[in-house]
């Protein structure tokens, strides 16, 4: 291989992380290409594209709600689930992050995760959506301005009528502190500016 292009290769590697506006973004080529075959009349080719988009979409969004979920204090580990947002596309749509989080000598567990605009946080929105109907179904807690269901060591919200809050496999005590670190203001846009 020629110098000159040995070069380039070992330029263009190292940029690649620190320059992602420079990569093609896979939503907008979707879309790019969904509207060029719309404009040539092949609709099952159009269909597949805005298809492709909305998993892209769905994908970065789901990376986005992954950083909302706080990092493991000393003596804990946080893991982030890699596979928890495929099955939304199954269900109808939507984003979701999960991590588990596992204190050093093993004794205590607990996954804390979101489910955003999906078909499941629409059908929980009567419930979680209305802190009388959280009352009837167990304890309300609060941190900050947000309402929390407190059932069974199981803390469940709804932020933002859009994303599906869930602590569980620990106690509430245990898991609160975590619970805390969440910025609940900031998890309703998520997406957003």
């Amino acid at each position: 291989m020629p110098r000159h292009f040995l070069r380039i290769f070992v330029i263009a590697a190292l940029l690649a992380p620190t320059a992602p506006a420079l990569w093609a973004d896979a939503v907008s080529d979707a879309l790019q290409a969904a509207t060029d075959a719309y404009a040539s009349g092949d609709l099952a080719k159009t269909s597949a594209e805005l298809t492709m988009a909305g998993q892209a979409l769905a994908a970065r969004q789901s990376s986005l709600l992954a950083t909302l979920l706080p990092e493991a204090p000393e003596g804990w580990t946080r893991t982030m689930s890699e596979d928890y947002a495929q099955g939304f596309g199954m269900m109808g749509g939507g984003s979701g992050a999960e991590a588990r989080y596992d204190i050093a000598d093993g004794s205590v567990s607990f996954t804390m995760n979101f489910i955003a605009d999906s078909p499941m946080v629409a059908s929980m929105g009567a419930m979680l959506g209305n802190v009388q109907m959280m009352a009837m179904m167990g304890k309300v807690v609060k941190v900050g301005d947000q309402a929390l269901l407190d059932s069974d060591n199981n803390l469940s919200t709804l932020v933002a009528n859009r994303v599906l809050f869930t602590a569980q496999g620990a106690t509430t005590e245990q898991m609160m502190p975590f619970v805390k670190l969440l910025d609940f203001a900031r998890i309703g846009v998520f997406d957003g500016k």
